[in-house]
């Protein structure tokens, strides 16, 4: 590898490509100075004047759910090094950076991991031949002819190759392709994760950043949707230089590369992955130094909106004015011929999907809560309560559950329609949508958390508690049924906006934007940095189209299409104190209603537990998704309840009484997830009584639980931090399920 980097990144290409990143850096960065004046006016006027969105009915956390490990298990990497599979220890933490170590055994000795893998911007492959498509097309005339290797060989037939089209690539694989489905699964959920990498609260920075990258993109006349939007702000810098620099080096470096055409294609990786860390390090500090001088400019920017916000905003107006009436003419008859026929077939086909993903949320909530209630009914009331509520806490998080209603919205196809409005892919709202989801069911399982804890301060029996959880699920889902409608109006609204605006600026370019230099005269120069008439035009465009947009998804909504429901359908304090409940302390379920259970069936947390002892408890490391989950033993029906159905209803307060009055016997053993657990060695000490008899993931090595906290994730897309092996020996088992177990193939 490095013959082959020092061969063809010399010091002068490696200078070469600085200046090339330099000067494009240069650009961006001065569209991005001028938009951050922009976002700082919008976001302190949206303060003022507010936005007259429905009011949510169901709440949402303050505190995210950290210190909790996602998934983990074993899976098999490729060493490109060695070019041999070695077998690793990986987990998924909160914050979803994959992590690597060489086994469990350096897990729980708390050896640094092998690597850390950033999956923004990545594609998941779940075979060869797919993946040898995509290296066949990135290098052109390197396609490997029948009979010749492949430049990557597996040892099954269940792989896992994480594709980037700059960055190193990482491959994996799995015995059984039950395995593949559940990995795919959950690096599905890091990509996913990963890839929303500008935090939403950002109301400054991120509206500037996402602007000043559509701005600079429509200077090279590149419009419409960009796949490699993903990740944080440093990683989408590096994909825009990338996306110029990339097919420059390749034209240039392409005819030098020497080889068979798998060695020709494997070389090019190892080029164009190392090209792309010197564009990030170098986009990282240019970005870092510019955004820090913008902070230091803000406060004096802010005061001089708040003293001129009435000023800024006339001449905003009289601006529009002027521009409104230079384009408008050209810009409905646009509308009315180029987008306005085509609204009702895009927003169908967004609509039919998402809708679905959302009442699959609805119908896995009512199922895990139900489910959930059967247990408790046939357990003996609250004392398996904590335990069952710490589950269903994390549903949101946990990638297998949550993957029937993610799937939803694979089908989703703008036939015919995506080459008309250069849409490149679908995936941004595949993804926008999942996200959604997730926010969603989060929500309402927090509602129900909160509510379910204020009715057990009421000290319930075991049948009140039966069917105070009934009547607790009810009330959240229909909540649920009203944010859910509002959400997606607006991911509608926004996914047209998204889909048509490109295209109607593409199309009136060529008459309309060669004037809008002339109405700069327009603005005072103390209102320069907050009104530019590139953003007022674009904003003229879109009011043009929106009314069109607004008036097709009302119509949908008032046709009640996939259970939408009327703008005119307003819930104003519905439930007063509800929000008053979320301001309290985030609620422990393991904590105050004994989630740990000792063999003996009694809650294993001891009333008079030490301050040391529940700082232990709340650093351990709690896997959401166990290699082995059993199933809950009382289910519904062999059938699922449909909760949409009254007739379910009525069914299911029916089969909880009838199990109310059954009294039936307590399970022989002791039950994990509501199920009967394998044999497993009895614990014997009180410290170990404390945690549930689960996987190693649940007990950390005594006396270091409370230093334990998950690997940050680099935010680095690059991919792999290689932990320096000085100092820590290879660890070396010889057990034949051992997770240290070092395979060769």
């Amino acid at each position: 590898m490095g013959d082959v980097l020092s061969t063809h990144l010399d010091d002068a290409r490696r200078q070469h490509i600085a200046e090339r990143t330099g000067k494009i850096l240069t650009e961006f960065l001065r569209f991005y100075e001028d938009q951050y004046g922009v976002a700082l006016f919008n976001s302190m006027r949206h303060e003022i004047e507010g936005t007259g969105l429905p009011q949510a009915q169901l709440l949402w956390r303050k505190v995210p759910l950290d210190e909790r490990i996602i998934f983990s298990g074993n899976l098999f990497q490729y060493q490109e090094d060695n070019k041999k599979w070695r077998n690793r220890f990986s987990l998924v933490p909160h914050n979803y950076g994959l992590v690597l170590y060489e086994n469990k055994v350096a897990y729980e000795r708390q050896v640094p991991p092998r690597a850390i893998i950033n999956s923004a911007g990545y594609k998941i492959l779940t075979s060869l031949d797919q993946y040898l498509e995509l290296v066949g097309n990135s290098l052109p005339g390197t396609s490997s002819k029948s009979g010749t290797a492949p430049i990557l060989k597996c040892p099954t037939q269940f792989p896992l190759i994480l594709w980037h089209p700059s960055a190193r690539h990482y491959y994996f694989c799995m015995m059984t392709e039950a395995e593949q489905d559940k990995w795919q699964a959950v690096l599905q959920d890091c990509i996913r994760h990963c890839n929303n990498g500008i935090p939403e609260n950002s109301k400054v920075e991120g509206p500037a950043f996402t602007d000043a990258i559509r701005m600079y993109r429509q200077s090279k006349e590149l419009y419409g949707t960009w796949e490699m939007l993903c990740g944080n702000e440093v990683q989408i810098l590096s994909n825009l230089v990338m996306e110029e620099l990339g097919p420059e080096l390749k034209a240039e470096l392409a005819p030098r590369l020497k080889g068979k055409p798998q060695e020709r294609q494997r070389q090019w990786i190892q080029i164009s992955d190392a090209v792309y860390r010197m564009v990030y390090e170098q986009a990282k500090a240019r970005f870092e130094a510019v955004l820090a001088k913008l902070q230091l400019a803000r406060p004096a920017m802010e005061a001089t909106i708040r003293t001129d916000m009435d000023q800024i905003i006339t001449s905003k107006e009289h601006l529009a004015s002027k521009i409104r009436a230079f384009i408008l003419p050209k810009a409905e008859v646009c509308v009315r011929n180029h987008v306005q026929p085509y609204i009702p077939s895009i927003l169908e086909a967004l609509m039919v999907p998402t809708s679905q993903g959302f009442t699959e949320v609805r119908d896995v909530f009512f199922k895990e809560v139900t489910d959930m209630n059967l247990n408790v009914i046939n357990e003996g009331g609250a004392d398996k309560l904590g335990e069952y509520m710490e589950k269903l806490s994390q549903l949101a998080y946990h990638p297998l559950k949550m993957q029937s209603c993610y799937e939803k919205m694979e089908p989703l196809r703008l036939d015919g329609l995506q080459q008309r409005f250069d849409v490149s892919s679908t995936a941004v709202f595949k993804q926008r949508a999942q996200i959604h989801m997730r926010e969603q069911m989060d929500n309402a399982v927090y509602t129900f958390e909160t509510l379910l804890h204020q009715e057990l301060g009421k000290g319930p029996t075991k049948e009140e508690l039966c069917k105070s959880i009934q009547r607790i699920l009810e009330r959240v889902l229909k909540k649920y049924d009203y944010d859910s409608s509002s959400v997606r109006k607006r991911f509608f609204r926004e996914a047209l906006l998204q889909i048509t605006i490109p295209f109607l600026l593409k199309k009136l370019a060529p008459t309309c934007k060669s004037e809008l230099p002339r109405f700069q005269e327009l603005i005072f120069e103390d209102f320069a940095r907050f009104i530019l008439v590139e953003n007022t035009y674009e904003e003229v465009v879109l009011q043009t189209v929106m009314k069109d947009i607004l008036q097709a998804v009302k119509e949908a909504a008032v046709q009640r299409k996939h259970n939408l429901y009327r703008d005119s359908m307003v819930m104003h304090n519905s439930d007063p104190n509800l929000h008053l409940l979320a301001e309290g302390a985030p609620i422990d379920w393991g904590e105050e209603y004994g989630g740990s259970m000792g063999d003996s069936g009694s809650p294993s947390v001891p009333e008079a537990a030490t301050h040391s002892e529940k700082r232990r408890r709340a650093k351990q490391v709690v896997s959401v998704v166990q290699d082995e989950e059993a199933e809950l033993p009382f289910e519904a029906g062999s059938e699922p309840l449909s909760p949409a159905s009254p007739d379910s209803v009525t069914e299911l307060r029916g089969l909880l009484a009838q199990d109310l009055r059954a009294e039936s016997p307590p399970p022989a053993g002791p039950l994990l997830n509501g199920a009967l657990s394998q044999e497993s060695p009895q614990p014997t000490a009180a410290s170990e009584a404390s945690s549930p008899p689960a996987s190693p993931l649940r007990q950390p090595p005594p006396g270091k639980a409370a230093d334990l906290e998950p690997p940050k994730p680099s935010d680095q897309e690059t991919g792999e931090q290689v932990s320096s092996p000085d100092g820590c020996p290879p660890i070396h088992t010889t057990t034949e399920d051992s997770a240290g177990v070092q395979t060769e193939f």
